[in-house]
């Protein structure tokens, strides 16, 4: 593809975006490039990145076009990230809207007036409000102040960043060191990530879905923060452990790892399409010590196996404000509504699950939010009415999983943030059932 003919399919991923605003962004691309087989593959990653880099913007180029009283159409957007956030002029998106093959059709006249008066803008614009300025929903803009007090302009700037790749060995299969010279082998080059002692860093993306080291389930893609939660659970050989919100089971692969393939792992959720993927991987990486389970309506499962399991991690749904970097439409598409839903949610969540803990056993509640109102908040509640639980502080909790120095991070839990720890924002606390 001619470079004016990626951002004319840029500007028609930014439409299929906005005509599913409640949907995924990674979803509604992967249907829009699958429709587009033509596209190769380093056009697609060109493409995506010119539209991912206006959603990333869009809190703040709504803002300007606003203010110059135009509607926020693809082409629109696109010519004003162009301008704003490119350093282009006029002259440029004049250029590339040439109406020539495969190029977008010339500006009209509004457009041109509006786009007019956005040149020699400043992007962060002295008079925007707090959250458009921090790049922020509204609803969010009290807790993240909330959790972060005077650092929220650093924590904002990480959510907004661009995240590194991370992946985790499997220690079923291989060591980190050996892990990390099969994939220096064919050209990917890594770094141990500094505190999980699973974990290498890919400082670029590289296709690492297509190694030997993956194919062979020697290396599976997680953040590093997300593998400090599978270690916080603390899952030895020949316990009985319970992912309940196991997903494709990222946490259940990484606890298999700490248990030696020997116990029983029980990886729930309510998704069949999550539990089969989750099969696929387990299968993948040589795990031979879990079971799936689909968590339905009337499902007897919990109550069957009461106060039976050594752990139980509990990685509830959220509003992802920590993943943020990754899933920049989340912002988006994330409303006041989704917030108390998904803290009520949350509260039944880990009140079934609790009952799932045997006496002296852990139950660890994580997020991938950085919003109090789901994370201590939640774990506040939780403790104020389940008297038979305590709060393991997260250095002990640190300790007794066999990690060597300190936690990142004070405080009885972990919270984490991409401006403070590198990681994406996660939350966990280890909760400990009374003998």
């Amino acid at each position: 593809m001619t470079p004016l003919a990626r951002i004319s399919a840029a500007i028609a991923l930014l439409d299929a975006l906005e005509s599913a605003p409640r949907r995924p962004a990674d979803a509604v691309a992967n249907d829009f490039f699958r429709a587009r087989r033509f596209i190769g593959g380093g056009d697609r990653r060109a493409v995506a990145d010119r539209a991912w880099g206006v959603v990333r913007e869009r809190a703040r180029l709504d803002w300007h076009l606003d203010h110059v009283g135009a509607a926020p159409t693809g082409r629109l957007l696109m010519a004003a990230h162009m301008i704003l956030a490119e350093g282009g002029s006029l002259a440029g998106v004049e250029a590339a809207f040439t109406g020539g093959q495969y190029a977008e059709r010339p500006l009209t006249p509004e457009e041109r007036r509006f786009l007019a008066k956005l040149e020699g803008r400043p992007l962060h614009h002295p008079r925007m409000d707090e959250a458009t300025r921090l790049n922020v929903p509204d609803w969010a803009l009290e807790g993240l102040r909330a959790r972060f007090g005077e650092a929220l302009p650093a924590a904002a700037a990480g959510l907004e960043g661009t995240a590194p790749l991370d992946l985790r060995v499997n220690l079923l299969r291989t060591t980190r060191e050996a892990a990390a010279a099969a994939l220096a082998a064919e050209g990917i080059p890594t770094a141990p990530t500094p505190f999980s002692p699973w974990g290498l860093r890919v400082a670029d993306r590289r296709p690492v879905l297509a190694t030997r080291a993956f194919e062979e389930g020697m290396v599976e893609i997680q953040d590093e923060g997300s593998q400090l939660i599978a270690l916080l659970a603390d899952a030895r050989p020949g316990m009985k452990v319970a992912d309940y919100c196991a997903g494709a089971a990222g946490k259940t692969l990484a606890m298999a790892a700490t248990m030696g393939n020997r116990g029983r792992i029980a990886a729930l959720d309510v998704s069949v399409p999550r539990l089969a993927g989750a099969t696929k991987r387990l299968r993948r990486a040589g795990v031979d010590n879990a079971e799936t389970h689909l968590l339905e309506a009337g499902d007897r499962w919990v109550k069957r196996r009461a106060a039976t399991f050594d752990r139980v991690l509990v990685d509830a749904p959220c509003t992802g404000t920590g993943t943020w970097r990754r899933n920049p439409d989340a912002r988006l598409r994330t409303s006041p509504r989704d917030l108390e839903e998904l803290i009520t949610k949350q509260r039944a969540i880990l009140d079934r699950a609790a009952s799932l803990v045997r006496p002296g056993g852990k139950l660890i509640y994580a997020t991938c939010s950085v919003l109090p109102g789901e994370d201590d908040e939640q774990v506040r509640g939780f403790l104020d009415s389940h008297a038979d639980f305590a709060a393991l502080p997260l250095a002990e909790a640190w300790a007794e999983a066999g990690m060597a120095g300190s936690p990142p991070g004070e405080g009885p839990y972990m919270a984490l943030a991409p401006h403070s720890h590198g990681t994406d924002g996660f939350f966990a606390a280890v909760l400990q059932r009374r003998p």
